[in-house]
């Protein structure tokens, strides 16, 4: 199967027609245009979007504060809005916290029972990333039988009982209350128990560290608020790093070769809603190497286009935020770049419109997912294409 007179956009920002030769899941060759195949229209191609860290799944999961949905039926409706952005690879950011409800120790059991029934069903690449909360220690054991298991693909260390102090001694619990199903002094005599175990927290941290990094799972810290954190962290082993609240942390990370992501998301809005580093001001100094959906699935197909409409850094290198750096980051060296042997995961854009480029399909592993007939009418023969992953 070929795509043939496509866009294929260099590392120095230019584009070239061309035909993308697949086979057997994979890119067998890049060729000139005219080569045969479905006519691509001219669409620009891209590789396929990677998303490590992404929780807007929890909005098909829990609707509204206190409704509850299937799980499975919340994990399908959410490949099809990943595969309407652009996303072919997705860890799906799961919190586990000492909290009951949404994000407790039951809810995140029927989460994974709910992905494994769902995977022959799903066409993203999806995976699951656990943000442990560091307190949450009646879990530790739980957790390290599913590291050993092979369940979990990324961890992350969340820490938030200090904003949980700020939202009690404010008086702004409503969003935790409506999440957990408890009342305000139930819910402070629980938070006053499991910070009362905070000498436990370092060793129980370290024996997390220690297993995942023993199973070649990758570590990531979650809001590091200083430059000591930050080194904290990766004294640990976690060389990703999640939403640090400054330039200063940032840089303390880039210095050592760390991946810095921020939210996609913060791009959109022009900084970022909890008035920490702006995301499209850290691309363009370079204080970030990855760019996630956080709670909102669009964003990472957008943000590249508006960084280079803005003309902070050309599209070929914002688009590596999104694709390629994700993907090393984590050590996926089988796709995110359009040359022979790597995965066939790619999606087809319409950017006539810089301000608004819009999804045409999105292939993984070969297989056409999603194909826009509107905008893609010569791929529309791909929907019946069977490729081998």
């Amino acid at each position: 199967m070929s795509l043939d007179n496509v866009r294929v956009l260099g590392p120095d920002g230019g584009t070239r027609r061309a035909a993308i030769h697949l086979q057997g899941g994979r890119i067998a060759a890049l060729g000139p245009a005219g080569s045969g195949g479905a006519n691509g229209g001219g669409l620009l191609a891209l590789t396929g979007i990677v998303d490590l860290h992404g929780d807007a799944f929890e909005r098909q999961l829990m609707p509204r504060p206190g409704v509850h949905f299937d799980a499975v039926t919340a994990l399908i409706d959410t490949d099809r809005q990943l595969l309407a952005n652009g996303i072919t690879t997705a860890y799906h950011g799961l919190t586990l916290s000492w909290e009951p409800g949404l994000r407790g120790i039951e809810a995140a059991r029927a989460f994974l029972a709910a992905l494994a029934a769902a995977r022959s069903k799903l066409a993203c690449d999806t995976r699951l990333h656990l943000r442990f909360e560091l307190y949450n220690l009646d879990c530790l054991a739980e957790v390290l039988g599913w590291i050993a298991e092979g369940r979990v693909d990324l961890v992350a260390f969340n820490e938030h009982t200090r904003d949980i102090i700020r939202m009690i001694e404010s008086n702004r619990l409503a969003t935790l209350l409506g999440r957990t199903g408890l009342g305000q002094e139930a819910f402070v005599a629980l938070f006053d128990r499991v910070v009362s175990r905070a000498a436990e927290v370092p060793a129980a941290t370290r024996r997390l560290a220690d297993a995942a990094l023993t199973h070649g799972i990758p570590l990531a810290s979650h809001d590091d608020n200083s430059p000591d954190e930050r080194a904290m962290y990766r004294e640990l082993g976690c060389r990703l790093c999640e939403f640090p609240f400054d330039a200063a942390t940032a840089q303390a990370g880039i210095d050592r070769g760390d991946a810095i992501i921020l939210g996609a998301p913060n791009v959109l809005r022009g900084g970022s809603h909890a008035r920490r580093i702006g995301a499209a001001e850290a691309a363009a100094s370079g204080l970030c190497t990855v760019l996630t959906s956080d709670y909102y699935y669009p964003s990472l197909l957008l943000a590249p286009f508006q960084l280079a409409r803005e003309g902070r850094l050309p599209l070929a290198q914002a688009w590596d935020l999104v694709s390629r750096n994700p993907a090393r980051a984590v050590g996926l060296e089988d796709r995110a770049e359009i040359a022979a042997g790597q995965r066939a995961d790619l999606v087809l854009i319409d950017d006539r419109d810089p301000a608004r480029p819009a999804l045409a399909a999105t292939i993984i592993g070969g297989v056409p997912a999603m194909i826009d007939g509107r905008l893609a009418p010569g791929l529309t023969q791909l929907a019946s294409a069977r490729v081998t992953a």
